[in-house]
């Protein structure tokens, strides 16, 4: 079987572990390939030109080769022009990272989840609340996972109405509600597919809802990452 090689791959590194004494296995976000599971042989070792580039959130060019699911790293070059994100910012973009790894499978190309987390990760470094950006690319990642709920319709297929308050049903989509624990503002849901809330109203209650569809979509199983921002949040 001939050898698949793809060379100066556009790529972002999500995570990696060791293997052997010497070698990684490494996690990559690939713009054409999706995720894709790498053997980095000798990136451990002192002087390894792969040790030096094989940083998380910085934009790398990859050449990889091998038809298994494990392919194999032949050549990384850090591309630059990007600041690494900081503090919470930091911890915001290994959040985005496990997301990525729960939700995405392998080797399934979806180049606006690329370009997105690109964009994800320039917003962390940047002065402001941090919200907007993290709930743009986790919509962005249930819209392109297939798994997003229509946010301008209901689930009778009429349109949201901003003054309307809603309930999510994970099967079913969005219902009209008088009120309740549940319920939404319509236009919570607007300014979600408008990828920009303009309330702190707004911003709470997406921030509520896009954890509950978060929830639904990995089967419960909770995110580390989250937890971690969590308590840090009630320091």
């Amino acid at each position: 079987m001939k050898r698949e090689r793809v060379a100066d791959q556009p790529a972002f590194l999500l995570h990696s572990v060791p293997y052997s004494e010497t070698s990684l296995v490494l996690d990559l976000l690939t713009r054409d390939y999706g995720r894709v599971a790498a053997l980095a042989k000798g990136a451990k070792r002192r002087g390894s030109a792969l040790r030096a580039v094989l940083m998380p959130f910085q934009p790398l060019r990859v050449t990889f080769s091998g038809n298994s699911e494990l392919r194999t790293l032949t050549g990384a070059e850090w591309v630059g022009g990007m600041a690494a994100p900081r503090g919470y910012g930091l911890l915001c973009a290994f959040y985005l990272n496990e997301l990525l790894m729960r939700l995405m499978a392998r080797e399934d190309a979806y180049p606006a989840i690329f370009d997105g987390y690109r964009d994800a990760v320039v917003a962390l470094t940047e002065p402001g609340p941090l919200e907007d950006a993290l709930r743009r690319f986790e919509w962005l990642v249930l819209r392109e996972s297939g798994v997003a709920p229509d946010l301008e319709r209901d689930a009778d297929n009429r349109p949201i109405q901003p003054g309307g308050q809603y309930q999510w049903l994970p099967e079913g989509g969005f219902i009209a509600v008088a009120g309740g624990p549940d319920a939404v503002l319509g236009a919570t849901l607007l300014d979600l597919a408008g990828n920009a809330c303009r309330s702190d109203q707004s911003r709470q209650q997406a921030k509520y809802l896009t954890r509950r569809v978060l929830h639904h979509s990995l089967g419960g199983a909770p995110l580390n990452t989250r937890r971690i921002l969590r308590d840090l949040q009630r320091l």
